[in-house]
């Protein structure tokens, strides 16, 4: 999954819209943009993960080797958008057809176990990785402080992410897939990127809108 998504990750993490976000380019309604489009996508995708594993009748055994509520981000993003947006931010919520593209996707993600376990992977890894720095990042170049408003980026329920992630790999490496299983698996690591690329590209958009900026 890794070695075969590599150029589409090393794409993702070129997105000029986050490179505006983390040196400062961009306004602070920029950010709250961001944090809205992610509300919509972990929304999705940790309610395709209930749906298979802990509400599901007979827990589908792939999607249960990945799914851990210590990683769910849906609280954290309700914090942060309090913050960021206001109480009432679920009514000005308004996603754009990238944003609802990809949600559609990882919402039917739970007719399909395999494609969950690569959007978990995608998402969860690259939280537990880079996005660490760019909460960081994020309390710097917005002058935030003891945390608030990057609530999105603290796991609590994971001191130590390294060895977390570890595991998480080699819970993948232990599911054993069929060689075309493999190949689908991977196909929808890079189908992951590419809506990331396409949800970037639409807050890019919105953010020249806003205040036109060299993205």
């Amino acid at each position: 999954m890794r070695v075969g998504s590599a150029a589409e990750h090393t794409e993702a993490e070129a997105s000029p819209f986050m490179a505006g976000l983390l040196d400062g380019r961009l306004p602070a309604t920029c950010y709250a943009d961001y944090l809205l489009a992610l509300a919509a996508v972990y929304g999705a995708l940790e309610g395709a993960g209930r749906a298979l594993v802990p509400e599901a009748s007979r827990p589908d055994p792939l999607a249960a080797a990945v799914w851990d509520p210590v990683l769910e981000r849906g609280a954290a993003l309700d914090d942060d958008l309090r913050l960021w947006v206001g109480e009432d931010w679920r009514s000005r919520a308004e996603p754009g057809p990238a944003v609802t593209a990809y949600a559609r996707e990882l919402a039917a993600s739970r007719e399909d176990p395999l494609a969950f376990v690569a959007h978990h992977y995608t998402r969860y890894l690259g939280d537990l990785s880079g996005g660490q720095a760019i909460g960081r990042i994020i309390t710097r170049t917005y002058g935030l402080e003891d945390g608030a408003g990057t609530a999105f980026y603290r796991f609590p329920g994971v001191p130590k992410p390294k060895l977390y992630k570890d595991s998480y790999r080699a819970r993948l490496d232990a599911l054993g897939l069929s060689e075309p299983d493999q190949h689908r698996v991977v196909e929808h690591v890079r189908a992951a990127f590419a809506h990331n690329q396409a949800v970037f590209a639409e807050l890019a958009a919105a953010a020249d809108r806003r205040a036109p900026v060299n993205l």
